[in-house]
């Protein structure tokens, strides 16, 4: 069934008449610089939005003990953020429709060396077809489309006739664990809705994540002399080579694997950090690499960190320095498994159709290289779980930005999705 002409053109004026007020509320939400562990006030803020358009509210703490217990939780490490998850609950007069999930994440990743952006990464700016800043993308446009997608709909005198609920959580970016939270909590929804920036396409395929980190133990000397040392920023290197090695093998290991096995490299490893070393003229006696590596859907984290520590210890045994002092694996975020997304539920014809709609093409998916939040539904809550958004650059790079003309687009098939998913009554 197509969307009906005449609401569609309501919707899309709608949505047209409160964009500016929609870029200014996701403008505010970049203001925040709301890095890991710093999203409390940006939780207080989207506390006070939900609050003031009359949803029933809801806010909690990550609770360790429940995550540490499920098999999807990462470790809770002394870095986990100790924000609040914030949830704003719409119940309709009559549960005439299908419940939904409205979920997006407010923290963002560090945006590094100011001098390489343009403007400043928390100073929000319109230019042409994009808004700036560090999360404008990824994904706080997005969080703002959740509700101005509602807010549409209510401006035309209609609400969703089934209870949505509209989630802020934190933690996407290192852990999963807020996302998953909200599924411990107990929320459930008969779809979910997740608009991350996924070019106005719907994510098929959702690699899993495992965060770790190697710490190598050398041998200061002096440099005079350092051939009686072990310096452990070279034996670092070593390790990155094996891992390499490690990475290589898990990408020849796809054929077969559908939405991957067309991909040359569908397995990235990441070294995103290191550190190491105490002087210039010391050999130094302490090395540390914070890295990343994906896993295929059905390849459990557990297994796959086995696999690490194994491709680890193995070389080590092979490193006349190593052997005598291997280096120690520790797993200190992301601990997820991947998710397909099963293709011909109703959900998927209906955001199929509301895209269509609001874009003039059909719809496509794609299979993405990273983490979503969609897995801890699509894993654990065993519904449709929809991964959609708008169009952008440079994600977690300098000079972040969403194409507006996407957003309005994206909004107005987020609209469109949820008047026929959950129905409309009178607001």
């Amino acid at each position: 069934m197509n969307p009906d002409p005449a609401l569609l053109d309501r919707i899309a004026a709608s949505v047209a008449d409160g964009f500016a007020d929609q870029v200014a509320h996701t403008q505010a939400l970049v203001r925040f610089p709301s890095t890991r562990g710093n999203e409390q006030a940006i939780q207080d803020f989207v506390f006070r939005s939900f609050r003031d358009r009359g949803l029933a509210m809801d806010r909690f703490d990550i609770d360790r003990a429940l995550i540490e217990a499920h098999p999807g939780g990462a470790p809770v490490t002394p870095e986990h953020s100790d924000a609040p998850i914030v949830v704003g609950i719409h119940r309709p007069r009559t549960e005439a429709g299908r419940s939904l999930i409205l979920q997006a994440h407010v923290d963002v990743v560090p945006p590094g060396p100011a001098d390489l952006w343009t403007r400043g990464p928390f100073d929000p700016a319109c230019e042409g077809d994009w808004l700036y800043g560090r999360g404008g993308a990824d994904m706080k446009a997005g969080h703002a489309a959740n509700l101005f997608a509602l807010d549409a709909l209510r401006r035309i005198g209609l609400q969703p006739a089934a209870t949505v609920t509209v989630q802020s959580v934190v933690e996407e970016e290192s852990t999963g664990n807020g996302a998953l939270m909200t599924h411990l909590r107990g929320y459930r929804a008969d779809a979910v809705l997740i608009p991350e920036p996924e070019e106005e396409m719907l994510v098929r395929a959702n690699t899993g994540v495992l965060w770790f980190q190697v710490e190598v133990r050398g041998q200061p000397v002096h440099v005079r002399e350092m051939g009686s040392g072990a310096n452990a920023i070279d034996a670092t290197y070593r390790v990155i080579g094996a891992l390499r090695e490690l990475e290589a093998r898990w990408n020849e290991d796809r054929a077969g694997r559908p939405h991957f096995e067309a991909e040359a490299h569908p397995i990235n490893l990441n070294i995103g950090k290191i550190e190491g070393g105490d002087w210039a003229s010391s050999v130094p006696a302490w090395c540390r690499i914070d890295c990343r590596i994906a896993l295929y859907p059905g390849i459990a984290a557990a297994q796959a960190a086995r696999e690490v520590e194994a491709a680890v210890a193995a070389f080590a045994r092979t490193d006349r320095f190593l052997s005598n002092s291997p280096p120690r694996v520790t797993f200190n975020g992301f601990h997820a498994e991947g998710y397909v997304l099963p293709e011909g539920s109703e959900a998927e014809a209906v955001l199929g159709r509301a895209h269509r709609a609001a874009t003039g093409s059909a719809l496509r998916s794609f299979m993405t290289a990273g983490y979503l939040d969609t897995r801890v539904h699509a894993l654990y809550d065993k519904v449709p779980a929809l991964c959609y958004g708008p169009i952008s650059e440079n994600i977690h790079g300098f000079d972040e930005r969403v194409s507006l003309r996407s957003l309005a687009r994206i909004t107005t098939a987020m609209a469109l999705f949820i008047a026929e998913w959950c129905g409309t009554e009178p607001a």
